[in-house]
Order: structure tokens, then sequence, then C-alpha cells
């Protein structure tokens, strides 16, 4: 066969084996042999092949496939700025930890920097926000080459998932003519692994268990140490009475269960974002980020040990806390080469959640917790009432009748900027709480309809129940190319729930809303569009609900099988920003 065809067997041949369920394509002529083989593995059940007209939608869907399931997931595509268009996805991809492997087609190089059409340099195009980046030269007839390509793509793979450097990785293939197969079968060597065996067996019915071509044992050290022995080996002092843990953006369950029983063993309160995972048992807290906008509340609670688990930051408040508080000590157990740290506090870091103190004695409740316990629930009362007391329903709203509903074996994906931020501030604690997913890598507001659709997708293919998805009017249009889905492709039981105010809602809260800038404000900042969303929607064949009761359209949306949204509004963006600050004024 031609050594296009052939490279692109082998290379589809081990991301198999290299644990690939999934994988993205965005089509192209350059990237054809990938295309094709990638296409036969599908029919022959292999992996599950999603096809996508435009390259940031296909990278975000990656990206939500990878995210949710863990596993790493190519994204494949042809040459020239079709690469380039996957850089946000990429940028979320690395600030998140998340396994997506770039697999772009490229021009040989004999017609680099010729002029040749759809040719850009691939090779640095991410240059710093992957973990790992070859130049896989193009396909030759000689003998060692399917070493070099299986080689190339397990390494590629162990990298992208492994404990120590998780994240993304881009392989650039060059590929010559002729880029499909031809009638000729033969190779100068065996095109299988080490172990001589293919994937199918000889009936062509049962997919076989095979070897990578370099099994990657590595092994991570991350044993759990007693928070008071840490304390002691950094010369920290004894066990505080008031520490406090905060968890921010993280994707496994078993960090968060630890985050909880850190802090209920320790007696001390527990606040997590809703991508923590952790807003459970008797010591967390629903509306830290409210009363820790409170200046006077935050320096009458100024903590002598705050612990982070994850990427925290979506609260200015309790950012401040973490950064005043006497001793930062951080948890990272998704990234080792690196660790967020936006506060510059963190006197230690650790590869695992601590574990709870080996022999201090803790009371099991103090004047601390109980003063954060109860400030909690003051807030509950009064968020409540001045919700209660608004007659059109609006983003918090929204966020609240979300959780309600959302039972604990379905998918949450939460858009960045304002969304998320509702959700945080009305999210009850609760011990059967969702699986909550954001792109909190970067926080962008791109590919959000695509990373939702691929979250959901993995999470219904790993056996949960429904998914929702939650996102305002600009971050639907901003990837509306995401709901265009081609009529032989795999399609999630999704949700979409918009809040449509007919702009940006998060700029009323922040300093841009200021009467300073009324001039100018509305423009540059609330960005109005006009544009009908629900008729968007129908448009793209997705199924509106309207009913009086909010819980009831979202119960019956999300059932419905297929992509179903609700849409909430036209909503006032001041009516909704003057709720927050009324909000604020009674927290405080």
């Amino acid at each position: 066969m031609n050594p296009s065809t052939a490279a692109a067997r082998v290379i589809i041949d081990e991301l198999v084996r290299s644990g690939v369920n999934d994988v993205v394509l965005a089509p192209g002529s350059r990237s054809a042999p990938l295309a094709i083989e990638a296409a036969r593995a599908h029919e022959r059940a292999e992996l599950r092949l999603h096809v996508r007209i435009d390259e940031r939608s296909a990278g975000f869907l990656a990206v939500g496939l990878a995210k949710r399931s863990g596993s790493p997931v190519p994204v494949i595509t042809t040459s020239g700025t079709a690469v380039a268009n996957l850089r946000p996805a990429v940028e979320e991809a690395w600030h998140s930890a998340i396994p997506l492997v770039v697999l772009s087609a490229d021009r040989p190089a004999e017609l680099r920097k010729t002029g040749a059409n759809q040719t850009i340099d691939q090779v640095r195009a991410f240059d710093g926000i992957v973990r790992w980046a070859v130049d896989v030269e193009a396909p030759t007839g000689g003998r060692g080459q399917v070493g070099y390509w299986r080689s190339t793509v397990s390494r590629a793979c162990a990298i992208a998932t492994h404990t120590w450097q998780r994240g993304p990785v881009h392989l650039n293939v060059a590929f010559r003519d002729p880029l499909v197969p031809d009638d000729d079968d033969s190779w100068v060597e065996p095109l299988t692994g080490h172990d001589g065996e293919s994937f199918v067996d000889e009936d062509g019915d049962e997919l076989l268990v095979v070897r990578t071509w370099t099994v990657d044992r590595r092994l991570m050290l991350s044993v759990q140490e007693p928070i008071d022995e840490l304390l002691e080996d950094i010369a920290a002092g004894e066990l505080p009475e008031r520490g406090l843990v905060v968890v921010g953006d993280i994707d496994d369950p078993e960090d968060a269960a630890a985050a909880v029983d850190l802090a209920q063993s320790c007696g001390w309160p527990l606040h997590s974002e809703p991508t923590g995972l952790a807003r459970a048992g008797t010591n967390a807290l629903a509306h830290a980020s409210l009363l820790s906008a409170v200046p006077a509340f935050r320096d009458s609670h100024r903590a002598d040990l705050v612990v982070t688990v994850g990427k925290v930051g979506l609260s200015r408040g309790v950012l401040a806390l973490v950064r005043e508080a006497r001793l930062h000590i951080h948890a990272e157990p998704q990234r080792i080469g690196d660790w967020p740290d936006p506060t510059r506090t963190a006197a230690a870091v650790l590869a695992s959640v601590p574990a709870p103190p080996s022999s201090a004695d803790v009371a099991d409740s103090s004047d601390w917790l109980d003063s954060w316990l109860m400030a909690d629930a003051g807030a509950q009362r009064v968020i409540e009432k001045a919700m209660s007391a608004v007659e059109q329903p609006t983003g918090l709203h929204v966020a609240q009748a979300l959780w309600n509903v959302a039972g604990p074996d379905d998918l949450l994906f939460v858009a960045s900027s304002r969304s998320i931020r509702d959700l945080e501030a009305v999210a009850s604690v609760r011990s059967d709480q969702p699986w909550v997913l954001a792109n909190r890598g970067v926080n962008g507001i791109d590919g959000l309809v695509s990373t939702a659709i691929g979250a959901a997708l993995a999470h219904q293919s790993a056996g949960g129940g429904r998914a929702f998805a939650m996102l305002g009017d600009l971050a639907l249009l901003h990837d509306q190319n995401g709901l265009v889905i081609g009529p032989e492709e795999a399609v999630p039981d999704l949700c979409l729930v918009v809040v449509d105010n007919d702009g940006g809602g998060i700029f009323g809260s922040l300093e841009q809303a200021h009467e300073a800038f009324a001039d100018v404000y509305e423009r540059v900042f609330g960005t109005p569009v006009a544009t009908d969303v629900r008729q968007l929607l129908v448009d793209h064949g997705v199924r509106i609900h309207e009913d009086p009761d909010l819980q009831v359209a979202l119960t019956a949306a999300a059932s419905a099988g297929g992509l179903n949204a609700v849409v909430v509004g036209p909503i006032s963006r001041e009516e909704e920003a003057v709720l927050h600050r009324r909000i604020r004024q009674a927290v405080q």
C-alpha cells in the first residue's frame, strides 16, 4: 500500500490500543488518510468517530469528551488555518490538564515555505501550551517505519494521560500524495504491534485485548500525609482551630471526598466551587462567595490556615480569604509540572489532599465553625427572600432550579462568566450533588456548546444519566456552529438552558457598570444583539420546552431525548443587576 495509507492505518490502530474511545474529525484533503482509517475503525466498532465542520467546535467537542471521560481524545484536522482554529481548545486543555491529542495533517517538508496552498508553520503552532509535540516526518516505504509511528503515538497518549504531566499533546504528521488507499495491501514489514495481534478476531465481531507499543509503567507517589504531621514537617506549628478548606476546579470525586473528610475531621468550614464536587457534609458552606465579599466579615474571619484543593479563583472574596490567611497550603492532584497559585501565597504544594490528623484532638464543634455555619444560614434566608420578591426569573433562579432538578447521576455543564457564578451563589449543600463541569482552564466563552455536547456524550457513554448545560445567549451565539451536527453523528440527550438577557450580563456586577461609564456601557459591554434565540435553536433542530414552572420545563426537556432547550427570557439585565446588588446588601 502507499506510505500515507500505511501510516494512517498504524496511527489509528495504536490510538485504539492506547485507550482512545472517541475521535473528533474536521474534514479536509491533507488529512484524508487519517479520516478514511478513522471512519473504518468506527465501522468496526473500535472507536466512536465524531465529525464537525468547524475546527474550533471540533476542538471543544474533544475537550468535553476528554474532560468527562479522562481518556485521550484525538482531534484530526487538515493543514493550514484549520490547525490554528484549535488554539482556544488547546489553551483550555493546557490550563485544565485535559488529555487532548491534536493530530494535524501537514504538507511534507519539500512543500513548506514555498507558498503551497494551506501551508503554515504548524510545528510551532502550540508552543508553550502542550506537554509534548513532535513533527512526524512524511511516511516512506522503508523498514522501521511501523516502530516509529507506533512508539510516537503510544508515547503521546502516555504523556497526555499520565499523572505527572497530563494535558494536551500535538502530533503533526506530514503526508505525501497519494492520500487515499490503493488496491495493494502489502507492506515491507508487519503493521501490527509487538504482540502480532490485530483488534478483530477471525469472525470480525470481538475486540481483543492487546497492548500498546510501549507500556508506561512509571509510578507517581502521592501518598496522603496527615495534616498535623505535614504542618510539623514544614515547621508551621500545631493544627489550628481557625482553618478553612477551599475546593476549586477538580475532576476526581475521590479528591472531593478527601477534602470533605479533611474539613470534618479538623472541624473546619468547607467551601467548594461548583466544579469542586465537594459541596457536601456537615461543615460545608453554600454562600461563602457572598460572605467573603463583605469586608467586615472577612476581617473577623481571617483563617490561620487555608487548604486549597484544585484551581481556585471563581470568587474575588474567596481569593481574598486565601490571600489574607496566615498560612496557605495547596493540594494539586491534577498538575505536577506547575500548579495554580493566583495569590502567590502557597507555603507548600502537595500532590494529594492531606489526610485527617493522626493525633490531634479536634472538638466536634467550635466558635469558629459555628460562626461560619450561622452566617451561612443567615445568608440563605436573605437570598431566598430577595429572590422570591422578583416577578421574572433571572439567571440566579435558573441556576437554583437546575441545582434542584439535577440528580446525582446527572451532568451539569455550566458556562463561564455569569452562569457559574450564579450557581456558586445559590447552590445548596447536598450529599447527592450532580457532576458539575465547566471550562475553568482559561474561563473563556468560546466552544461552550461543543464542550457541553462532548461532555454529555462521554457522560452517557459511561452510563451516566441526564445532561444539562446552562449558558447565556452570547455564549450560545459564540458557538452556534456546535449545533451543526451531521445526520450520522452521535447526539447526546442534552438540555440546553439558555439565559437570554440580550447581551453580557456579567458586566452589570463589575466596575464597568458605574454610572461614570453610562455613555458607553451598553454598546461596548452590554453588547445587545437582538437575536431571536428560540428561533435560532429551532432552526438547528433543537426542540424548545416552555412551562410556567421552570423545574417542570427542565425535567421535560431533559427527559425528551436528543437536543432540547429551555430558554428563559428575555431578561432585563438592569433588573438582574439590581437583584444582585440587593442580595449583596442583604448578606452584608
